[in-house]
């Protein structure tokens, strides 16, 4: 079943910025004579959100050097905008940096018009006292910071893919392959019908209970000399070894039909040997699919020489099925089983023949 995955994103539409605005020469701002105005500071302008503003700061809130508050806040300097937004206005400490906020504005709307200078402004009063004071005032120097928060329409993305890596199938297999055909690191031989392979004796313990024993065990044979394997043909073991290293069936694409057939049974028996349950049931897989009238009453008999109960059982059950009895019963097969078999086993096989179904 496939599971694709999608994404989209949705965006607040919110910018923020921070600016940080140093006055200094503080005190000659309120040197002025008394009477007289004072002009207003205005730091440079910053860029938050698409817009500019700037920061805003009056000694005398009244037009007078006299009282005991300041005003401040912020200004938006884009001719002819109209904006939603909120900032914070913080004193910095200087002596240890550390900030402290004197005013927070909730989200307003600031819209540009010289008619109307108010609109355009946003203003705070609060006391000299903690402007002036020498935590924040210092060598005649006072330092604030304000972060413009700009609320712009949200707005969402397209649905897209998710992302994802990609793994490659494993190689396993094919290094595996390439272990046994390259023959590098090989610690273990052995001689089989006069012919001598070697292979890695990790790989054979880790598929067979049989060959970890022999090569680790107490059973395992000192020295060095190539391991005898009876009662097997070269081609057969060549063949197992594929098996354990591949972890599959080798493709005998060289052999025809009935050769294949009995290099199945060859490396079932094998695999019984070596304790092989997997690769015993894959050759059990193999000799069920390809049972005849001529090759059910071998693979019957190999099935219950080596407890396969399964195969045996799809054995009986072709028997069971098959309407060709006295075919099955002039095969070489059958006569090797009549020859070779206990005398249960033929009567087994035998009666399944008799309720064959109609």
């Amino acid at each position: 079943m496939q599971n694709s995955k999608t994404m989209s994103t949705w965006n607040s539409g919110v910018e923020q910025g921070t600016h940080v605005f140093h006055i200094r020469g503080y005190s000659h701002h309120r040197s002025t004579a008394a009477g007289a105005r004072m002009k207003s500071i205005l730091s440079s302008t910053f860029p938050v959100g698409g817009h500019q503003w700037a920061v805003f700061f009056r000694p005398d809130p009244d037009g007078v050097n006299s009282g005991d508050e300041i005003a401040a806040g912020l200004v938006l300097a884009t001719k002819h905008a109209k904006v939603r937004a909120s900032y914070d206005l913080r004193l910095v400490d200087q002596s240890t940096g550390l900030l402290v906020s004197v005013h927070k504005e909730a989200p307003r709307e600031f819209h540009f018009n010289e008619k109307h200078p108010r609109s355009f402004i946003s203003r705070f009063m609060e006391k000299r006292s903690l402007f002036e004071s020498p935590t924040y005032l210092q060598d005649d120097c006072l330092t604030m910071e304000c972060t413009v928060t700009v609320i712009k329409e949200p707005w969402k993305t397209e649905t897209k893919p998710f992302p994802k890596i990609e793994v490659p199938q494993s190689d396993m297999t094919g290094q595996y392959t390439k272990l046994l055909e390259e023959k590098v690191g090989v610690d273990v031989t052995f001689s089989v019908g006069g012919e001598e392979f070697t292979a890695h004796k990790v790989v054979l313990a880790t598929h067979s209970p049989v060959f970890k024993a022999q090569l680790y065990g107490p059973l395992k044979e000192a020295g060095a000399a190539p391991i005898t394997i009876e009662d097997m043909q070269p081609d057969v073991f060549k063949e197992l070894l594929h098996c354990i290293y591949t972890d599959s069936l080798p493709p005998l694409d060289y052999l025809n039909a009935d050769d294949r057939t009995d290099m199945i049974r060859h490396l079932l028996v094998a695999a019984d040997r070596y304790g092989m349950e997997r690769l015993s049931l894959m050759c059990q897989s193999i000799l069920c699919e390809n049972l005849s009238v001529q090759t059910v009453a071998t693979t019957f008999a190999l099935a219950d020489q080596h407890q396969c109960d399964m195969l045996k059982d799809a054995c009986l059950e072709f028997i069971t099925c098959s309407t060709a009895m006295n075919a099955v019963k002039r095969s070489q097969g059958y006569k090797n089983l009549k020859r070779t078999c206990p005398p249960d086993v033929i009567e087994e096989f035998e009666k399944a023949s008799k309720f064959r179904k109609a």
